[in-house]
């Protein structure tokens, strides 16, 4: 992790001679390179292990990270998995949004600080909305996007509306936040008359939430100035969903509804872009997503079949069953244009380990044409016809692997294709569930 304390003032450009402010610390930034479910939180956890401090930047509960440590698995929704090292202070920025229920059910207590930014509240109302209007999206268009009904969706609505209400409002004046509370529910059963929400009741629970998360409270741009600006410090930050699920970059409409991309991380946080260091990206083996939405290498066919069952690929938050393909590597290039990856970690090896032969797609066409991009449009996405080139498979075990040396030779190829293609080392291997089975190149 990078981290650079009390740096000499810069030199100023154009021969001036009045000296840049000093940078500070530097963040390391783990990012999703697909739809997510990459093993982020694996990465995390094992940068964490000698981190100051983790941080969330954006998403919510919608966002389900699992760690192995010591045979015992740790599911994580809304803490940033490096929570496991005892010593870390977490922070959970302004671009998170914050369900406190759920936040509490993940264990949060005073022993450790957990600061929250001006983040906004999610309500047990947001949820219900979620899911009032996915069922209007199936009536409708006869199909909905597939969200987590955790409520996401509306309350980023509702901030971007300027109707929300944040976490800050909540412990400033319990009176006006009511009667906010109020309007703001009010305005859904009016829009949504089957709703039902039990106003006073929300209230009371809120209200008692009020003394236990005060300790835990911060104002977040000072806080993470301080870290920034104090003594040398590892922080990490930890990327909720993925590039692919951007909710500007990603398969839109079938997206998230915060920016999980590299720029997410300063507006997230309150940080100035100066202080992003190493940025990693995470990519599994192969490729998988949740939900529906164009997906160009989907196999729905035994192969397709035999990587959900071998990769266990269903989603920790929802449930769901994860659709698999083979590794796409047009979106890792372009998942690392938006967000400049300075190194990979390549997830789930060990599931290819059965395969006699391995696809991977290296470019798109569309009407015969290859085309030099990725496109933004669903209905063209749905057209494209993957190019792939096939490589040999290694047909053995790589789980008992601790080293690059130790992995077939056809593997090894596998691993240094991908860094060919996508112009980005590979700095971590994944070959199972535990932090032991990481292997680390450099």
């Amino acid at each position: 992790m990078s981290e650079s304390g009390s740096q000499e003032p810069a030199a100023a450009p154009n021969g001036s001679s009045r000296p840049r402010p000093p940078v500070g610390n530097r963040v390391t930034v783990v990012l999703g390179a697909q739809w997510g479910d990459e093993g982020k939180g694996k990465v995390v956890d094992l940068l964490a292990q000698d981190a100051d401090m983790v941080c969330r930047c954006q998403g919510g509960n919608n966002a389900g990270h699992t760690v192995v440590v010591d045979s015992v698995e740790y599911d994580f929704h809304l803490l940033p998995s490096g929570i496991i090292n005892p010593k870390v202070t977490a922070f959970i920025g302004n671009g998170v949004v914050i369900h406190l229920p759920g936040l509490f059910e993940e264990g949060v207590d005073k022993t450790f600080v957990c600061p929250l930014s001006p983040s906004s509240a999610v309500f047990d109302f947001h949820q219900a909305v979620d899911g009032v209007q996915e069922q209007q999206r199936q009536e409708q268009a006869g199909k909905n996007l597939g969200t987590t009904k955790k409520g996401i969706g509306p309350v980023y609505s509702a901030k971007a509306a300027r109707s929300g209400l944040r976490i800050c409002d909540l412990l400033a004046d319990f009176t006006q936040f009511s009667e906010r509370y109020k309007v703001l529910a009010q305005q859904y059963k009016g829009m949504y008359p089957t709703l039902v929400i039990d106003i006073e009741g929300e209230l009371d629970k809120l209200k008692d939430y009020v003394e236990r998360i005060k300790p835990m409270v911060r104002d977040g741009v000072h806080y993470m100035y301080e870290a920034l600006h104090g003594p040398p410090k590892k922080i990490l930050v930890e990327g909720a969903n993925a590039a692919l699920l951007d909710i500007d970059f990603g398969t839109y409409p079938f997206v998230t509804s915060s920016n999980c991309t590299v720029g997410g991380v300063c507006t997230g946080l309150g940080m100035p872009p100066q202080n992003v260091g190493e940025v990693y990206g995470v990519v599994k083996a192969y490729t998988t997503r949740v939900g529906i939405g164009a997906f160009p290498s989907e196999q729905s066919n035994d192969i397709g079949q035999l990587l959900q069952t071998r990769g266990k690929e269903v989603g920790v938050t929802t449930g769901r069953k994860r659709r698999c393909g083979w590794l796409d590597l047009v979106l890792i290039k372009y998942a690392h244009m938006i967000n400049g990856f300075t190194a990979l970690a390549l997830t789930k090896l060990d599931i290819l380990d059965v395969l006699a032969e391995i696809k991977v797609g290296v470019a798109y066409k569309v009407d015969n044409q290859t085309i030099p991009h990725f496109p933004a449009n669903q209905e063209v996405l749905h057209r494209v016809e993957v190019q792939y080139e096939t490589l040999p498979g290694w047909n053995s075990d790589t789980s008992a692997a601790r080293s690059f040396d130790e992995l077939p030779e056809n593997a090894q190829k596998y691993v240094r294709f991908v860094e060919e293609h996508v112009g980005v080392p590979v700095k971590w291997i994944g070959v199972g569930k535990s932090r032991e089975s990481m292997i680390q190149l450099f």
